[in-house]
């Protein structure tokens, strides 16, 4: 089931797992073991969560990695599906 209109998963990072931590972006950068830029393009939304930060973000939080893929698959599908009328495909039928 698709869900309607989902958060960007930069936003479950900041909300869920950040701030009922206090813990600042740089900080959260340093023990994830990436730049300060690359945690910040994540949480404003500018990134997506690749497969390698999943495993990161499991092991900082103690969650699985396949849920931060599937909540970065939920956010990129509904906003593809978004723009469903604007695809130009021809449907291939058996001849």
């Amino acid at each position: 089931m698709q869900m309607y209109n989902p958060p960007h998963p930069g936003e479950v990072i900041r909300e869920l797992c950040l701030e009922p931590l206090g813990i600042s972006v740089t900080d959260a950068a340093k023990a994830l073991g990436v730049s300060r830029k690359t945690l910040s393009a994540i949480l404003n939304g500018h990134a997506g969560i690749s497969p390698e930060m999943a495993v990161r973000l499991s092991i900082a939080f103690n969650t699985s990695a396949e849920s931060w893929m599937q909540q970065q698959a939920q956010y990129d599908l509904w906003h593809a599906e978004q723009r469903r009328k604007e695809l130009k495909v021809e449907r291939l039928v058996a001849a």
